[in-house]
């Protein structure tokens, strides 16, 4: 299994990025870095290429709607390039809510939006020349802007031909298609013993379909990783509750809202219900109060060694390939290397 590290900034990428070097050599395998609608996510990865030797970087995620495809292929080869092969292009839908309000694009279509994507970023990253008929249509065709286009391939040798593709999904039927054709699946809130009754249909039925020459799936989920005794470790899952909220509670509308969809199947419905409202009513503390501590628990590796060492093995179970970890304590590079040791 190996380990990764979601990268976590608040207004200085450069001082968390400076971070990273010390955990790559405490045995990190992997660093993904979030856009949203903050910093954008390609510049800080390719300053993490030049700060680390050995370590995946990651985009967690670049969204399917605010660059074209072309753009997309243009960002995997050029990260790829300065990483010397170590790059990950993770792509994704995003929401309604970022993708409208703060892109200005319409938010359709995005399972046929995705794999079109990847098809074109994997021929690009082979220098075929593109073409496509389709969401997007390369060229454009006559009567469409100046009726100049003409198919074209990338410019630059890029440093591997193929760079690998993760998809961010939740739905049923992104999901399926991810395990169809993606090289990975970066799935969010996961909860080990619980994921098979959302998703293993729908993993299953992808798989059957996975292309021909595809590695088995990856699948990179984790959370907090804090190792102690006694209560005051356990209070550390306090840490978390107001991400829970933010994403179950204000992450879009009500009957719009992926991750409430997402506690709900996992059998939170009331819980999922009363967040919500607490949440979009402006009570965010009583709304954090009201996540369920046992999905915390279970999304989390939280306690004494043993015990981090189940949850370990749970994920493992679930189907978890990268295991992605946020340690907190005073010496967060001893904790990636313990848990290093314990995932190899």
């Amino acid at each position: 299994m190996k380990l990764s590290h979601p990268l976590m900034y608040s207004g200085n990428p450069r001082e968390a990025a400076d971070q990273v070097a010390a955990l790559e050599g405490a045995g990190l395998d992997g660093v993904w870095v979030a856009e949203a609608y903050g910093f954008d996510s390609p510049t800080l990865m390719g300053y993490l290429a030049a700060k680390t030797e050995r370590l995946e970087i990651g985009s967690a995620i670049l969204n399917i709607y605010s660059r074209t495809p072309s753009a997309l292929l243009q960002t995997a080869a050029g990260l790829d390039n300065v990483a010397g092969g170590r790059a990950i292009l993770g792509l994704g839908a995003s929401g309604p809510q970022v993708i409208e309000g703060f892109h200005g694009v319409p938010y359709d279509k995005p399972v046929t939006r995705t794999r079109e994507i990847v098809d074109l970023i994997r021929r690009g990253l082979r220098r075929e020349t593109l073409t496509h008929q389709g969401t997007f249509t390369l060229p454009l065709p006559p009567g469409q802007g100046l009726g100049l286009g003409k198919p074209l391939k990338l410019l630059t040798k890029p440093e591997r031909p193929s760079v690998p593709i993760y998809i961010a999904a939740l739905g049923k039927k992104s999901v399926e298609g991810v395990a169809s054709y993606a090289d990975g699946w970066l799935p969010f809130l996961f909860h080990p013993e619980r994921a098979d009754r959302v998703w293993g249909a729908a993993l299953r039925a992808g798989t059957a379909k996975r292309l021909d020459g595809l590695a088995p799936l990856e699948v990179c989920a984790g959370g907090m990783v804090a190792i102690g005794e006694g209560p005051q470790t356990k209070a550390l899952l306090d840490l978390v509750r107001p991400l829970y909220a933010l994403y179950v509670g204000g992450m879009g509308a009500r009957g719009k809202n992926f991750y409430n969809d997402l506690a709900c199947e996992y059998g939170y419905e009331k819980e999922a219900k009363q967040i919500q409202d607490l949440y979009l009513g402006g009570n965010k503390r009583d709304a954090e109060a009201v996540v369920p501590t046992a999905w915390l628990e279970a999304g989390n590796l939280v306690g004494p060694a043993s015990y981090v060492r189940e949850r370990i093995a749970a994920f493992a179970e679930a189907g978890v390939t990268n295991l992605q970890i946020t340690p907190v304590g005073k010496d967060p590079a001893a904790i990636v290397a313990q848990v290093k040791e314990w995932v190899s």
